[in-house]
């Protein structure tokens, strides 16, 4: 009856509508009807609709005068100005609704729950007094336990002696497991997985098998049997997973970075955490099963969780040292996982207490989706810890660059750029999935339809957003290995010959420009395309950008000139990275570069930072090859003939080495007399070699000349001047000798 009330209401309203739109647009009654039996109609139509919105409780606007369509004698009368207003609609606010708050209505939740422990008493002794039932087929209580325990124990057991008979084609795969082996450890890592996975498809067989066998029926007993011994399947599938990144007595296959002694420990803490969690899920299925009040299963919640919180900061604190070494492992990947790995205590702590705390509030004020979200949470947090440890060993069994693995060489690999975006998807995945679980469900900002409203633009763009990270990791990953920095300078190599600090190619020195281009371009595309998915428009800001662009480049001549100037000097190839230049206001080596100045380090260590407009010329010291030349002083009576063979010796000699041969050019070799002074010879020697560190070559040739030379008698000047004493001898008859005359070499000052 209410319905029809509701309908012809809807169909009045419907009617009156229409009759006041046409009333409004027409000039005069419809045909066939009089404008007095039209004014009639609607007016008693309006009446009809009041009191019957009157009838249902709602309250009604006030009819608005009939309108009529002008008749003649109507015409000549003067209408209402434009400034007349128009009669306002009467609005009729009611008042809020006055309730308990949401503290009085948790504690009033508390307060049933804490009654409803005598039923939960209850409905436990209900279910020990069906267990002790005797069945139509003879089985008792106590034949039925025994049954079901064994059968578990059997299941159990099953899987340890198929573990302990496998143990040797177990032990070979495990000694292939090794990084080093690259694919080979995958395969035989996948293969001891599915060895181990064999022990906990023969529980699920037995549990299945007994299940079918003697406990298919509806009975009690039947339901409580079903549920444990698949109970017993769920504890160990679960174990499994930690099995196979643990293994606690395969230390060569173990996937994470634990010691044996912690590793095992561990295991064993987390198979018991487990089947508390496994236990207390059979008792509240139980419970389920047995129609149980809600009041009653929210105060066994109240009851277990405690429990549950136990044992997991049990197993925080007791594994702490094993927690620490996992999370220092995958820190080589993930700086959050070392710090979780450094304060492993507080942040397990914190989220297991934030756990327990939300399974009681959920238990007690019956929101379910609380406790939901919860552990949705913890499971994902688990499960993105043992997917980042899986991805790690895939990877540096792919010949990863990971700290600490045994790389082939120095360049990044492209399985480390593969994980670092699938890692970054992954991450986002659960982010976002935790997110609407608590906006959603929880707190209720939003409902399903305004969520997928709101993220139906923001997932284009985070799309967008993360296909241009893996376009930026594909791009480095390519121009990585052009992007080796040469800091060392060439004077300083000089210095201490290091023959390493060669200069960069060309390629190299144009490379971090290039990247930082192309950076901006895929930052600057990504974030126009992300804009117009929201909704924006993006042509204005490309038209601001433009003229402020040009502004600049009006307004900023110098820095015009600046970059102008520096790229065509890396057109013109003047200079790379660990190249020593001159360029007139300062020398050194070309540290690196940005768009509008260059770094030249000198060798005594200062930094000069000069604009590409200041530059000038440019004077290269590291391109192509390098002539050195330099004088050494012997004695004046040194035969120089003699001294050439010898130098033209050790430079053949020089050029057996390796190291020397690969850099010598022109090997080593005497040019000739340079000058002659005071008591010297200035020899001259040279030698043509590569840029970079020609000092080396030197320092041998000056080594080799010291220690062979003055086995041929040719000896080095002295650092003084030859000073001539003449003396005359004396005969005893006082008569005048021969004089004699003595070449000394005294200090210059004394001279």
């Amino acid at each position: 009856m209410s319905s029809l009330r509701t309908l012809v209401l809807i169909l009045s309203l419907f009617m009156l509508g229409t009759a006041v739109g046409r009333a409004n647009t027409l000039d005069a009654a419809p045909a066939g009807m009089t404008q007095e039996q039209f004014d009639a109609l609607v007016d008693a139509i309006s009446k009809s609709v009041a009191e019957k919105l009157k009838d249902e409780g709602l309250a009604a606007p006030t009819p608005a005068a009939p309108v009529q369509a002008p008749t003649p004698s109507s015409a000549a009368k003067p209408k209402a100005g434009k400034g007349t207003p128009a009669p306002k609609p009467q609005v009729v606010r009611t008042p809020p609704k006055e309730g308990p708050s949401e503290l009085a209505l948790f504690l009033n939740r508390a307060k049933v729950v804490a009654m409803a422990f005598p039923v939960l008493g209850e409905q436990l002794a209900a279910f020990t007094r069906i267990l002790r039932q005797q069945l139509p087929d003879g089985r008792g209580p106590f034949q039925f336990l025994l049954w079901l325990a064994a059968i578990g124990v059997v299941a159990v057991a099953v899987e340890s002696i198929l573990r302990g008979v496998l143990r040797r084609p177990r032990a070979h795969l495990a000694s292939s497991t090794g990084a080093e082996k690259g694919l080979k450890s995958l395969v035989s890592l996948g293969l001891l997985a599915a060895l181990d996975g064999l022990g906990v498809l023969a529980v699920w067989l037995i549990c299945e098998g007994a299940v079918g066998l003697w406990f298919e029926g509806t009975t009690p007993q039947d339901r409580l049997a079903d549920a444990v011994l698949h109970g017993i399947f769920g504890w160990r599938l679960y174990v499994l997973l930690f099995r196979i990144v643990l293994q606690p007595d395969m230390p060569t296959a173990r996937l994470c970075s634990i010691e044996n002694g912690p590793a095992r420990s561990m295991y064993l803490r987390i198979s018991t955490v487990m089947l508390v969690i496994i236990i207390g899920r059979i008792v509240a299925q139980i419970l389920f099963a047995m129609r149980t009040p809600s009041e009653a299963i929210a105060a066994y919640q109240v009851v277990i969780v405690p429990l549950y919180l136990a044992v997991f900061l049990w197993l925080v604190f007791r594994s702490k040292e094993a927690a620490q070494q996992w999370f220092a492992g995958l820190a080589t990947a993930s700086s959050l996982a070392g710090a979780v790995g450094r304060h492993w205590i507080g942040f397990a702590t914190t989220f297991f207490l934030a756990l327990g705390a939300t399974q009681m509030y959920s238990a007690i004020s019956d929101r379910v989706k609380v406790g939901g979200a919860m552990l949705l949470t913890l499971n994902l947090v688990i499960a993105l810890v043992l997917f980042e440890t899986l991805m790690q060993a895939f990877v540096r069994r792919l010949d990863s660059q990971l700290v600490g693995r045994t790389p082939a060489s120095d360049l990044p690999k492209l399985p480390d750029v593969v994980a670092r975006c699938v890692r970054v998807a992954v991450v986002i995945g659960v982010a976002v999935t935790i997110v609407e679980r608590w906006v959603v469900d929880v707190l209720g900002l939003a409902s399903p339809d305004q969520w997928d409203q709101i993220t139906r633009s923001s997932r284009t763009a985070g799309i967008t957003l993360f296909l241009a990270f893996v376009l930026w990791e594909l791009f480095k990953f390519v121009t990585d290995p052009y992007t080796a920095r040469k800091t060392k300078d060439a004077a300083q190599a000089i210095v201490d010959g290091d023959a390493s600090a060669a200069p960069a190619t060309r390629i190299s020195t144009v490379m971090p420009l290039l990247r930082m281009a192309v950076a901006i371009l895929i930052v600057f595309l990504a974030i126009m395309i992300s804009l117009e998915d929201f909704g924006v428009d993006v042509m204005p800001l490309l038209a601001g950008a433009s003229i402020f662009g040009i502004a600049i480049s009006f307004g900023s001549q110098t820095l015009v000139k600046d970059i102008v100037s520096g790229i065509f000097y890396l057109t013109d190839d003047a200079f790379r990275v660990g190249e020593y230049i001159d360029c007139g206001k300062a020398k050194g080596t070309v540290e690196g570069f940005t768009l509008r100045s260059i770094k030249l380090r000198h060798q005594n260590g200062q930094v000069h930072t000069i604009p590409f407009g200041q530059l000038g010329q440019i004077t290269n010291f590291s391109r192509d090859w390098i002539t050195v030349k330099f004088n050494l002083r012997f004695a004046r009576d040194t035969d120089i003939e003699k001294l050439r063979k010898a130098a033209k010796k050790i430079g053949q000699e020089m050029m057996e080495v390796p190291e020397i041969k690969s850099e010598v050019l022109a090997p080593f070799k005497m040019q000739g007399v340079a000058d002659i002074i005071d008591n010297a010879l200035l020899i001259r020697f040279k030698f043509t070699a590569r840029p970079g560190n020609p000092a080396m070559i030197q320092r041998e040739a000056v080594k080799r000349m010291f220690k062979v030379l003055p086995t041929l008698g040719i000896e080095f000047a002295k650092g003084g001047a030859a000073v001539i004493l003449q003396t005359q001898a004396l005969h005893p008859d006082g008569a005048h000798a021969a004089t004699t005359s003595q070449e000394i070499t005294v200090p210059v000052a004394a001279a």
